[in-house]
Protein backbone atom coordinates (compact mmCIF):
# COMPACT_ATOMS: atom_id res chain seq x y z
CA UNK A 1 0.00 0.00 0.00
CA UNK A 2 1.58 3.64 -1.14
CA UNK A 3 1.06 6.54 1.24
CA UNK A 4 1.62 10.37 0.33
CA UNK A 5 4.28 11.20 2.48
CA UNK A 6 3.57 14.06 4.84
CA UNK A 7 6.36 14.32 7.30
CA UNK A 8 5.31 18.27 9.02
CA UNK A 9 2.87 16.45 10.90
CA UNK A 10 5.17 13.46 12.69
CA UNK A 11 7.69 16.35 13.07
CA UNK A 12 5.69 18.26 15.04
CA UNK A 13 4.37 15.62 17.34
CA UNK A 14 7.74 14.56 18.24
CA UNK A 15 8.57 18.11 18.88
CA UNK A 16 5.49 18.60 21.29
CA UNK A 17 7.08 17.27 25.46
CA UNK A 18 3.74 16.13 26.81
CA UNK A 19 2.39 13.20 24.99
CA UNK A 20 3.05 10.31 22.89
CA UNK A 21 3.83 11.90 19.43
CA UNK A 22 1.53 9.11 17.77
CA UNK A 23 -1.27 9.54 20.46
CA UNK A 24 -1.03 12.98 19.93
CA UNK A 25 -1.62 12.37 16.04
CA UNK A 26 -4.88 9.97 17.20
CA UNK A 27 -6.33 12.47 19.23
CA UNK A 28 -5.91 15.37 16.62
CA UNK A 29 -7.58 13.00 14.02
CA UNK A 30 -10.03 12.08 16.24
CA UNK A 31 -11.63 15.18 17.78
CA UNK A 32 -11.18 16.75 13.71
CA UNK A 33 -13.50 13.55 12.53
CA UNK A 34 -15.91 13.91 15.30
CA UNK A 35 -16.34 17.51 14.74
CA UNK A 36 -16.63 16.65 10.65
CA UNK A 37 -19.57 14.10 11.39
CA UNK A 38 -21.98 16.43 13.43
CA UNK A 39 -20.99 19.31 10.67
CA UNK A 40 -21.71 19.66 7.40
CA UNK A 41 -21.30 15.71 6.30
CA UNK A 42 -24.57 14.74 8.56
CA UNK A 43 -26.05 15.15 5.27
CA UNK A 44 -23.45 14.02 2.97
CA UNK A 45 -25.11 10.71 1.27
CA UNK A 46 -22.01 9.04 1.17
CA UNK A 47 -21.19 9.58 5.14
CA UNK A 48 -24.64 8.75 5.62
CA UNK A 49 -24.30 5.13 3.63
CA UNK A 50 -21.09 4.54 5.59
CA UNK A 51 -22.82 5.81 9.17
CA UNK A 52 -25.50 3.57 8.51
CA UNK A 53 -23.78 0.62 7.74
CA UNK A 54 -20.88 1.11 10.73
CA UNK A 55 -22.03 3.12 13.11
CA UNK A 56 -20.36 3.87 16.24
CA UNK A 57 -18.89 2.39 19.20
CA UNK A 58 -19.74 3.65 23.03
CA UNK A 59 -16.18 5.90 22.90
CA UNK A 60 -17.35 7.82 19.70
CA UNK A 61 -21.07 8.06 20.90
CA UNK A 62 -20.06 9.76 23.77
CA UNK A 63 -18.00 12.03 22.02
CA UNK A 64 -20.49 12.84 19.47
CA UNK A 65 -23.28 13.36 22.32
CA UNK A 66 -20.77 16.01 23.87
CA UNK A 67 -20.63 17.89 20.68
CA UNK A 68 -24.66 18.64 21.73
CA UNK A 69 -25.90 18.50 18.13
CA UNK A 70 -28.82 15.98 19.06
CA UNK A 71 -30.78 17.41 16.02
CA UNK A 72 -27.74 15.72 13.62
CA UNK A 73 -26.78 13.05 16.53
CA UNK A 74 -30.18 12.23 15.86
CA UNK A 75 -30.69 12.16 12.36
CA UNK A 76 -27.39 10.00 12.26
CA UNK A 77 -28.78 7.06 14.32
CA UNK A 78 -32.60 7.00 13.58
CA UNK A 79 -31.60 5.89 9.83
CA UNK A 80 -28.50 4.07 11.21
CA UNK A 81 -31.34 2.07 13.45
CA UNK A 82 -33.12 1.52 10.43
CA UNK A 83 -30.45 -0.46 8.80
CA UNK A 84 -29.31 -2.20 11.78
CA UNK A 85 -33.17 -3.27 12.02
CA UNK A 86 -32.98 -5.03 8.74
CA UNK A 87 -29.79 -6.65 9.60
CA UNK A 88 -30.83 -7.89 13.49
CA UNK A 89 -34.57 -9.30 12.55
CA UNK A 90 -33.49 -12.08 10.83
CA UNK A 91 -30.43 -12.66 12.48
CA UNK A 92 -33.19 -13.36 16.58
CA UNK A 93 -35.04 -14.93 14.14
CA UNK A 94 -32.23 -17.69 13.55
CA UNK A 95 -31.60 -16.80 17.29
CA UNK A 96 -35.12 -18.29 17.89
CA UNK A 97 -35.30 -20.69 15.40
CA UNK A 98 -32.28 -22.75 16.78
CA UNK A 99 -33.86 -22.35 20.24
CA UNK A 100 -36.74 -24.05 19.08
CA UNK A 101 -34.32 -26.87 17.52
CA UNK A 102 -32.35 -27.15 20.85
CA UNK A 103 -36.17 -27.57 22.84
CA UNK A 104 -37.88 -30.24 20.44
CA UNK A 105 -34.59 -32.21 19.58
CA UNK A 106 -34.97 -35.85 20.25
CA UNK A 107 -34.62 -37.37 23.85
CA UNK A 108 -30.95 -38.92 22.54
CA UNK A 109 -30.05 -35.40 21.74
CA UNK A 110 -30.89 -33.79 24.77
CA UNK A 111 -29.17 -35.93 26.79
CA UNK A 112 -25.93 -35.49 24.94
CA UNK A 113 -26.31 -31.73 25.00
CA UNK A 114 -27.37 -31.77 21.33
CA UNK A 115 -24.38 -29.54 20.10
CA UNK A 116 -25.60 -28.76 16.87
CA UNK A 117 -28.62 -27.15 18.27
CA UNK A 118 -26.57 -24.92 20.52
CA UNK A 119 -24.15 -24.11 18.74
CA UNK A 120 -26.22 -22.47 15.66
CA UNK A 121 -27.39 -20.07 19.05
CA UNK A 122 -24.35 -19.41 20.04
CA UNK A 123 -23.55 -18.17 15.98
CA UNK A 124 -26.53 -16.32 15.95
CA UNK A 125 -25.31 -14.41 18.94
CA UNK A 126 -21.66 -13.83 17.39
CA UNK A 127 -23.61 -12.76 14.64
CA UNK A 128 -25.84 -10.20 16.28
CA UNK A 129 -22.45 -9.27 18.10
CA UNK A 130 -20.60 -8.25 15.30
CA UNK A 131 -23.80 -6.47 13.50
CA UNK A 132 -23.23 -3.91 16.22
CA UNK A 133 -19.34 -4.19 16.70
CA UNK A 134 -18.29 -1.58 13.79
CA UNK A 135 -17.03 1.87 13.60
CA UNK A 136 -17.17 4.29 11.11
CA UNK A 137 -14.99 6.54 13.45
CA UNK A 138 -12.54 3.72 14.31
CA UNK A 139 -11.79 3.07 10.72
CA UNK A 140 -11.09 6.64 9.79
CA UNK A 141 -8.41 7.24 12.78
CA UNK A 142 -6.94 3.42 12.09
CA UNK A 143 -6.47 4.53 8.27
CA UNK A 144 -4.79 7.39 9.37
CA UNK A 145 -2.64 6.01 11.59
CA UNK A 146 -1.62 3.72 9.51
CA UNK A 147 -0.29 6.61 6.95
CA UNK A 148 1.00 8.61 10.26
CA UNK A 149 3.25 5.42 11.19
CA UNK A 150 4.13 4.24 7.48
CA UNK A 151 5.24 8.29 7.86
CA UNK A 152 7.58 7.10 10.97
CA UNK A 153 9.20 5.07 9.46
CA UNK A 154 9.72 6.31 6.35
CA UNK A 155 11.13 9.26 8.30
CA UNK A 156 13.53 6.61 10.23
CA UNK A 157 14.48 5.21 7.04
CA UNK A 158 15.85 8.37 4.92
CA UNK A 159 16.43 11.31 7.56
CA UNK A 160 19.50 10.99 9.96
CA UNK A 161 17.99 13.96 12.05
CA UNK A 162 14.59 12.19 12.84
CA UNK A 163 16.42 8.94 13.84
CA UNK A 164 18.31 11.47 16.33
CA UNK A 165 14.92 12.81 17.69
CA UNK A 166 13.45 9.38 17.76
CA UNK A 167 16.68 8.25 19.91
CA UNK A 168 16.00 10.89 21.95
CA UNK A 169 12.91 10.44 23.24
CA UNK A 170 11.06 9.11 26.34
CA UNK A 171 7.16 9.39 25.38
CA UNK A 172 5.78 6.70 22.96
CA UNK A 173 3.52 4.64 24.90
CA UNK A 174 3.31 0.76 24.43
CA UNK A 175 1.06 -0.22 21.92
CA UNK A 176 2.73 2.04 19.80
CA UNK A 177 5.81 1.21 20.20
CA UNK A 178 4.67 -2.48 19.17
CA UNK A 179 2.57 -1.45 16.24
CA UNK A 180 6.43 0.69 14.98
CA UNK A 181 8.18 -2.65 15.74
CA UNK A 182 5.90 -4.63 13.75
CA UNK A 183 6.24 -2.15 10.80
CA UNK A 184 9.87 -1.94 11.09
CA UNK A 185 9.80 -5.89 10.27
CA UNK A 186 8.09 -5.01 6.66
CA UNK A 187 9.83 -2.24 5.76
CA UNK A 188 13.68 -1.98 7.43
CA UNK A 189 16.73 -4.66 7.34
CA UNK A 190 19.95 -5.08 7.83
CA UNK A 191 21.68 -2.62 10.36
CA UNK A 192 19.23 -0.50 10.27
CA UNK A 193 16.35 -2.71 11.65
CA UNK A 194 18.88 -3.44 14.40
CA UNK A 195 19.18 0.35 15.22
CA UNK A 196 15.86 0.59 15.44
CA UNK A 197 14.80 -1.94 17.63
CA UNK A 198 17.98 -1.02 19.78
CA UNK A 199 16.58 2.60 20.01
CA UNK A 200 13.13 1.15 20.83
CA UNK A 201 14.07 -0.72 23.38
CA UNK A 202 16.79 2.24 24.77
CA UNK A 203 13.76 4.72 25.07
CA UNK A 204 11.33 2.73 26.19
CA UNK A 205 13.66 1.03 29.25
CA UNK A 206 14.71 5.26 30.15
CA UNK A 207 11.31 6.09 30.12
CA UNK A 208 9.71 3.27 31.90
CA UNK A 209 12.41 2.80 34.84
CA UNK A 210 11.77 6.89 34.95
CA UNK A 211 7.92 6.48 35.52
CA UNK A 212 8.77 4.16 37.95
CA UNK A 213 9.95 6.15 40.32
CA UNK A 214 7.66 9.33 39.57
CA UNK A 215 4.99 7.33 40.40
CA UNK A 216 6.75 5.54 43.83
CA UNK A 217 7.48 9.03 44.87
CA UNK A 218 3.92 10.32 43.88
CA UNK A 219 2.64 7.44 46.48
CA UNK A 220 5.26 8.71 48.86
CA UNK A 221 3.84 12.12 48.96
CA UNK A 222 0.44 11.37 50.51
CA UNK A 223 2.99 10.07 53.63
CA UNK A 224 2.19 13.67 55.99
CA UNK A 225 6.39 12.73 56.61
CA UNK A 226 7.09 13.55 52.74
CA UNK A 227 4.89 16.99 52.60
CA UNK A 228 7.55 18.97 52.49
CA UNK A 229 9.56 17.63 49.63
CA UNK A 230 9.64 18.91 46.34
CA UNK A 231 7.24 17.11 44.00
CA UNK A 232 10.19 16.96 41.25
CA UNK A 233 8.66 14.93 37.86
CA UNK A 234 6.37 12.85 40.12
CA UNK A 235 3.01 15.08 39.66
CA UNK A 236 1.08 13.63 37.03
CA UNK A 237 3.05 10.31 36.83
CA UNK A 238 -0.45 8.73 37.41
CA UNK A 239 -1.57 9.98 34.51
CA UNK A 240 1.61 9.09 32.65
CA UNK A 241 1.64 5.39 33.36
CA UNK A 242 -1.62 5.05 32.41
CA UNK A 243 -1.43 6.61 28.70
CA UNK A 244 2.54 5.22 28.30
CA UNK A 245 0.84 1.46 29.16
CA UNK A 246 -2.22 1.71 27.02
CA UNK A 247 -2.33 4.79 24.77
CA UNK A 248 -3.64 8.42 25.56
CA UNK A 249 -6.93 7.74 27.99
CA UNK A 250 -6.30 10.55 30.99
CA UNK A 251 -5.26 13.73 32.14
CA UNK A 252 -4.58 16.66 30.23
CA UNK A 253 -5.15 16.26 25.94
CA UNK A 254 -2.51 16.26 23.60
CA UNK A 255 -2.32 19.08 21.72
CA UNK A 256 0.22 19.49 18.23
Amino acid sequence: MRYHIDTIPVWDAFKQQSHCPLCALKHKIELTDVDRCLGGSVMEPDTRIQVNRKGFCPRHQVLLYNQRNRLGHALMMHTHLLENHKKLSPLFADAQKAAKGCAEAPLGKKLTGNKDGKNALRDAAEHIRAAVSTCLLCDSIEENMERYRYTLMHLYKTDSAFRTAYAQSDLLCVPDAADLLELAADHLSGDLLVQFARDTQALMERSLSKLEGDLEFFTLKFDYRNADKPWGDSKGSLERTANKLRTYCIGEEPEI
